[in-house]
């Protein structure tokens, strides 16, 4: 899955989704008459354990047969009643809702594609849509929520800098750092042997008219 939110197949992520329930997509019908209208609209809810709230980095998903997601969010709020708020809006899921393109493919949405803050979230709500008879059922499946990661911001530097003390408290860090007198020896053996190499890479260039010591001088030159 791409940063982009394009389809795809699952990442295999190590981090461990929320736990949540939704429920089944639930089709909206518009009465009036003997048979209820299908307006193309289905929506799915989704809730926290015993109401708890959660911030959000990531929403997984194979699509089926929707053409487009809209997703609203119930945020915790100390103000007042919780308030729903539109955080996604007609994102294209299928090309066309006439053909199979995309139909059941996987998706990721990231936060930074929000409309809004999907932090101390306490809802989701998902509002699919698919205008095409061809399909006379729709939903999202295998959906799935991640939580921002918890990295640690020393994992991205060596271990010894994150070991690292002012100056006025010094740190041993010979166990970390290379010994610099071995480092200081390698580099003369190495400074050496670039010397030898040197020099008889000189002894070749001026010795090869020399023969026992003498030169011919047929194979002398002068200007």
């Amino acid at each position: 899955m791409s940063g982009a939110a394009g389809p795809g197949a699952p990442g295999g992520t190590a981090r461990a989704p929320l736990p949540c329930a939704a429920r089944a997509a639930a089709a909206l019908q518009l009465g009036g008459g003997a048979d209820p209208a299908r307006p193309g609209v289905a929506v799915i809810d989704l809730r926290f354990p015993r109401g708890g709230a959660a911030d959000l980095q990531e929403i997984v998903f194979r699509n089926f047969y929707t053409a487009f997601l809209s997703v609203r969010v119930q945020r915790a709020s100390a103000e007042g009643p919780r308030k729903w708020v539109t955080c996604l809006r007609d994102y294209r899921l299928m090309p066309s809702p006439h053909t199979e393109e995309g139909s059941q493919d996987y998706f990721s949405l990231f936060r930074h594609q929000m409309l809004c803050d999907v932090d101390q979230v306490t809802a989701v709500r998902f509002i699919l849509r698919q205008p095409s008879p061809v399909w006379l059922h729709f939903t999202i499946e295998e959906l799935q929520i991640y939580p921002p990661s918890q990295k640690s911001p020393q994992k991205d530097f060596p271990s010894w800098l994150s070991q690292l003390t002012p100056p006025e408290q010094p740190a041993n860090l010979h166990g970390e750092l290379p010994d610099p007198e071995k480092v200081s020896t390698e580099v003369q053996q190495m400074w050496v042997l670039t010397e030898v190499i040197r020099a008889r890479q000189a002894a070749a260039r001026i010795g090869r008219f020399d023969v026992d010591g003498c030169y011919d001088i047929n194979l002398l030159s002068y200007t």
